[in-house]
């Protein structure tokens, strides 16, 4: 009997996701899963040049980024139902829901409207949401010094606390939404954050201090 589980990985700004890949990668291959990861659609699509900003409007481009989104991850619970591990999971580098908040009112109406979105079937679809929470909560030394080697990172502590939040509400409703608070310890966060999806997949926690 195959078990195949789909999460995402969600968080503001410098909350450690991309290094948080890592950590699942090697934890669960370690526990005999087979470690799928969706790329993130945004980063794909911009640094090939599609964008809000190069595109007709923001609303144009965020439907061609649900959609490839959507297909993407289509395939990949397609390409895992072929394989013959027997523990498969998938984890989404961010879900359909984080586009929501690069979009005012008017916009995510109009994108509704335009790609018949059924927000509730798209936020349900996932098996559990791990949110990591910015460490401009909390921890903004520890932001300031990330964004000042970050060409990338602009926003202020105040609009990275913004974007965190907007992201949890975003999420609002998901019945296994799970939130990963910063801490000084950075390796301590990965553990529990490891550790929180060892518990939802009924796994022993490979940390006892976490």
């Amino acid at each position: 009997m195959q078990t195949i589980k789909t999460i995402v990985l969600t968080g503001g700004p410098c909350a450690g996701k991309s290094t948080a890949m890592g950590w699942i990668q090697s934890a669960f291959t370690e526990r005999g899963y087979k470690v799928l990861v969706v790329p993130e659609t945004a980063t794909e699509l911009i640094t090939g040049g599609v964008a809000p900003w190069t595109c007709g409007t923001n609303a144009d481009y965020q439907c061609l980024q649900f959609h490839l989104q959507e297909v993407k991850e289509n395939i990949f619970l397609k390409a895992a139902k072929t394989m013959k591990d027997k523990k498969i999971l998938i984890v989404c580098d961010r879900g359909m829901m984080d586009n929501k908040v690069y979009m005012n009112d008017e916009e995510y109406a109009e994108v509704v409207e335009r790609i018949n979105l059924d927000e509730e079937m798209q936020r349900n679809k996932y098996d559990a949401i791990f949110h990591l929470v910015t460490a401009a909560k909390g921890e903004e030394e520890a932001y300031l010094s990330n964004k000042e080697g970050n060409a990338i990172r602009i926003e202020t502590v105040e609009q990275a606390c913004t974007l965190d939040q907007k992201l949890i509400a975003a999420w609002a409703g998901h019945p296994r939404f799970y939130t990963i608070e910063s801490t000084r310890d950075f390796n301590c966060k990965m553990k529990r954050l490891v550790s929180k999806i060892a518990e939802f997949l009924g796994e022993p926690s490979p940390y006892e201090d976490s």
